[in-house]
């Protein structure tokens, strides 16, 4: 299990702000967390069906009950190319915040109520937007880049974005601490694997490759969403019947392992296609090898993009909790020198190592604590100046 005293030495809780309220704004929901000095969580308040109003949900009266509070950590999907790291909100920021709606359309407006609401709450602390897409900033122009007409590009503003990269910074720094040397040092091939999935290439510290791109809807197979797929059999379905609305909806609901399985439930819960799978439904066992077969693809491509890999981490849903797709990713690793042991993969419940005995490179699980990342990430904004662009 992860401790304070384990989470203490992955964090930077510096004297400006010591207990943080993270604020999780999801597409409908809304999720919160006061972390204390050490990120041990105080309190928490979860609403499933959130609709921005301050005193909907208990909101009021959870921000009421909190004690000091020394600053407020919101996760905000999109920074667009303008915000590449956490910067502290005010009305400018959170008007260029908005002004990003386009660019994630579900969860960008569901960050600027959330920002609203606690903003009207608490009033007199300090607010920092930390962003999803800011880890993978450092992307090079080759990896970043698109080759695609550059009228397109510099009129859309088409780059590779990457997503999840709060979950993967914190993965990245806790994995390397697990494997028992400095983030800076390594090649570590970050996984965070839920209902939404992709891979980041860090080395020395910084994401150099990621898999999600434009949209996150680019890479590997996820619960409901496609992954990479030829974009000339999507000009071929359109001029084939397919409207766009019927194509947007199937490649983000209705793909990955939903559309591969093919259960009663329609569901693309690893859990269940796992179960079908081995009762010897064939086509979840398909869903399986697809998933596998391009997760061992693209972390193979990561390690390309670093000359080699020292650390392999697993993250997220699938990443903690299913040792199978860990062994499986694996074992056709080999030649990157990765090997995990079967009886530490199988017996892990949290954050351990799970290497075999002589393998070149450590494969690590950690369990996603985007909290702690914002949580560390508002502090440093708190404890000294902070460019915003």
């Amino acid at each position: 299990m992860t401790t304070s005293a384990d989470l203490s030495a992955v964090t930077s809780a510096g004297p400006a702000a010591g207990r943080v309220l993270i604020v999780n704004s999801g597409s409908s929901s809304l999720k919160l967390s006061l972390l204390g000095p050490s990120d041990a969580v105080l309190a928490t308040l979860d609403i499933d069906r959130w609709d921005g109003d301050p005193g909907h949900g208990g909101l009021a009266g959870f921000t009421a009950g909190l004690g000091a509070v020394d600053a407020v950590g919101h996760r905000v999907v999109h920074g667009g190319s303008q915000f590449t790291g956490p910067t502290l909100i005010d009305d400018a920021v959170l008007a260029a915040i908005d002004s990003l709606t386009g660019l994630a359309p579900l969860h960008q407006p569901r960050a600027v109520a959330g920002i609203k609401a606690v903003r009207a709450l608490l009033p007199a602390v300090p607010a920092v937007a930390c962003f999803d897409t800011s880890f993978h900033a450092t992307l090079a122009p080759a990896a970043a880049t698109y080759a695609l007409p550059q009228n397109w590009r510099e009129r859309f503003g088409l780059r590779r974005y990457g997503f999840h990269g709060l979950s993967h910074s914190y993965a990245a720094r806790r994995g390397a601490q697990l494997a028992g040397a400095a983030a800076s040092r390594l090649r570590i091939v970050t996984c965070h694997l839920g209902a939404g999935a992709s891979l980041a290439a860090v080395r020395d510290g910084s994401c150099v490759d990621t898999t999600m791109g434009f949209t996150p809807l680019e890479g590997l197979v996820m619960a409901t969403r496609s992954g990479s797929v030829d974009p000339g059999m999507m000009v071929w379905l359109q001029q084939h019947g397919l409207s766009l609305e019927e194509l947007s909806s199937g490649l983000e609901f209705s793909s990955g392992l939903a559309g591969l399985a093919s259960l009663p439930t329609g569901s693309g819960d690893m859990r269940e296609v796992a179960a079908a799978a081995d009762a010897g439904n064939p086509a979840a066992r398909l869903a399986i090898d697809v998933y596998v077969h391009r997760l061992r693809r693209e972390i193979a491509a990561m390690a390309a993009a670093m000359n080699g890999l020292d650390v392999l981490v697993f993250t997220g849903g699938v990443g903690e909790h299913a040792p199978r797709i860990r062994a499986a990713a694996a074992a056709g690793l080999g030649f990157l020198g990765v090997a995990a042991d079967p009886g530490r993969n199988s017996a892990l419940r949290a954050d351990g190592d799970i290497t075999a005995p002589g393998a070149a490179a450590r494969t690590v699980v950690v369990t996603a604590r985007e909290d702690v990342e914002i949580a560390r990430q508002t502090r440093g904004v708190l404890a000294g100046p902070h460019t915003a662009t």
